[in-house]
């Protein structure tokens, strides 16, 4: 195996860590801690709830990677994700999220060596398949961020997202 395909299944082996097997399930983990109401609630005029949160990710990793990277229609209502007041629950949220998850990782299980420096349009940009990867995993765990603070702060728990003392 070349150099070059080795670095393209770490990459996707990455995605996996940070997306599916460390994002999803703290998003998961989170949930558990609110009712259903409670994950639409949006703090103030200026701050999304978690559930928008969700619906953007979602819609992001669809367009991202299923879209810009794998070349399916890309069918994202941005505006949709953060002016919903609910209409999921937490099961749905999940669901969708988890879909959107595994349905990248079937594009990303297809991708090529040459798939990562090609430029592919996405929303406005041209990116390279190395740079919309790395977007993804990037922007996916800054907003897995923003509902774990959330929920520290809402909820005052430790989400206990480590089994033990790393330190």
């Amino acid at each position: 195996m070349s150099t070059e395909v080795k670095l393209l299944k770490n990459l996707i082996s990455e995605f996996d860590r940070r997306v599916y097997e460390e994002g999803l399930v703290r998003i998961v983990k989170c949930l558990s801690f609110f009712s259903e109401d409670e994950v639409w609630e949006r703090p103030n005029q200026n701050t999304v709830s978690i559930g928008n949160l969700i619906l953007h990710l979602s819609g992001n990793v669809r367009q991202w990677i299923c879209a810009g990277f794998g070349g399916l229609p890309d069918v994202r209502t941005r505006d949709r994700e953060f002016a919903a007041v609910g209409g999921y629950t937490k099961a749905e949220l999940i669901a969708e999220i988890e879909k959107t998850i595994r349905d990248a990782q079937t594009v990303l299980a297809d991708a090529k060596v040459e798939d990562l420096v090609k430029l592919k349009k996405v929303q406005v940009y041209e990116e390279s398949g190395l740079s919309i990867i790395v977007h993804v995993i990037e922007h996916f765990s800054y907003h897995v961020g923003q509902i774990t603070y959330a929920t520290k702060a809402i909820k005052n728990v430790d989400t206990q997202y480590y089994p033990e003392d790393l330190g």
